[in-house]
């Protein structure tokens, strides 16, 4: 080949993929873009015990550390729901039939890769919606999968999950999956739940459906090195939500002052990740008007990581009109994918009153 048509080849193939690509940026990727920014941020920080939202763990840096800890030999969530998902996605895109695919938390999109391929096998059309509040991953792992899925269109959203689901439009395709992987529902507390469910069914259509990853109880000598790895990448992810917060609001946390800790909570059922004070000390965030005092062995609550009982969470998901059609497991029943159809009013109280008559 010529190097004019080298050249031209790849021209073309570049504008093929923008072609395809459309995204949406409904939060800056790093600035403060409303008056309200950084008020969760105020909130968390000034109640005891302090605690920051998820959601700062995902700046540029914090998303590649995060699929850095998903490759982690202590880290089985990814594996083991990975391995679920090769032996059913065909199963999947037969049941739901033509269907957009709509992701939440979507990061490299590594995993929503063998629906694409299931969906694709079927000479389905391709539409993926991913949703995440990394503009730079959400983007790069976009023209990856463009480059590697020809008909593949992709209608990118940059932004939290609420301001997502509540900006999507029809869809063009018969039906929608909306597509919750990765064991993320657990980062929710139980009444956080409910209100993210019915999110989940404000932005489905009757008939549509909704695809639930959740990380299952287990003992906590299998749960606790999956969130304190040996090569410290857990810890190093934990550290990262600082620094982002230094960078998104003029702050000046040191992170060699704090350090990781995560342990579950037998009790609560949970996981909970915590940074603890090194020592007393004084931290502003000067785009917040915000100054905090520190005691020495003080933590913030960084996350929590529910682990679910599979009989109360499709009770749950019902009771919001989710009716759970397949559930999926792996051999040693640690992780579950659950396929949920937005149900009409009738469908849901015949199945509450089902349930009722067999408790």
């Amino acid at each position: 080949m010529s190097i004019s048509k080298a050249v031209n080849s790849k021209v073309t193939s570049q504008s093929s993929v923008e072609k395809r690509l459309q995204i949406e940026r409904l939060i800056g990727a790093t600035q403060i873009v409303a008056p309200s920014a950084g008020s969760d941020v105020v909130k968390g920080l000034t109640q005891t015990p302090k605690s920051l939202p998820p959601c700062y763990f995902y700046d540029d840096r914090g998303s590649d550390l995060f699929e850095q800890i998903c490759d982690l030999p202590e880290y089985y969530l990814t594996r083991t729901e990975t391995t679920i998902l090769q032996q059913y996605a065909n199963e999947i895109a037969k049941i739901t039939g033509v269907c957009e695919l709509v992701e939440l938390g979507s990061g490299s999109s590594s995993k929503t890769r063998i629906l694409l391929d299931a969906y694709q096998q079927l000479s389905y059309p391709l539409h993926y919606l991913p949703i995440d509040v990394c503009a730079g991953m959400l983007e790069s792992s976009a023209k990856q999968l463009l480059k590697d899925y020809p008909l593949l269109q992709v209608y990118a959203l940059a932004g939290t999950y609420e301001l997502a689901l509540a900006k999507l439009l029809p869809t063009q395709l018969p039906s929608r999956m909306i597509c919750f992987i990765g064991s993320s529902l657990g980062n929710l507390t139980p009444d956080e739940c409910d209100v993210f469910f019915s999110q989940i069914t404000n932005a489905l259509e009757v008939g549509e459906y909704f695809l639930l990853g959740i990380d299952l109880r287990k003992p906590k000598q299998i749960l606790e090195p999956a969130y304190n790895d040996s090569q410290g990448v857990t810890a190093a992810f934990n550290l990262n939500m600082l620094e982002h917060l230094n960078q998104r609001f003029e702050g000046n946390f040191d992170t060699t002052q704090f350090e990781h800790r995560a342990f579950y909570n037998e009790s609560e059922h949970q996981i909970e990740m915590h940074l603890r004070s090194l020592r007393s000390q004084i931290v502003e965030l000067r785009a917040l008007n915000l100054k905090l005092n520190f005691a020495l062995d003080e933590t913030i609550l960084t996350e929590i990581s529910r682990k679910f009982d599979l009989n109360i969470i499709k009770h749950q998901l019902t009771a919001q009109g989710l009716l759970p059609l397949h559930v999926w497991t792996d051999p040693n029943q640690w992780f579950g994918l659950l396929l949920c159809q937005l149900a009409s009013i009738k469908q849901i109280k015949v199945r509450l009153i089902y349930i009722a008559v067999l408790s």
